[in-house]
């Protein structure tokens, strides 16, 4: 099974959780508004499983739920 990353930059409030918790795998704009940082232009994006941990940790911190997880198979 795969996990599946997808963003809501429309909900992010740019409180910096996410890049703290998975640096490799967020960044910004320069609003502040949460990006994939290997793939700017991405809303979504699968996620290594050696990055799983940290992704979940990410999506449990975010206070307005801009970071979507989904379990494909």
């Amino acid at each position: 099974m795969s996990l599946l990353c997808k963003l809501v930059p429309e909900r992010c409030i740019a409180c910096g959780l996410c890049q703290i918790e998975a640096p490799d795998i967020f960044d910004y704009d320069e609003e502040g508004i949460v990006l994939f940082a290997q793939e700017p232009e991405a809303h979504q994006q699968f996620v290594m499983p050696e990055e799983e941990a940290y992704v979940r940790k990410a999506y449990q911190k975010c206070p307005v739920r801009a970071i979507l997880l989904e379990n494909k198979m």
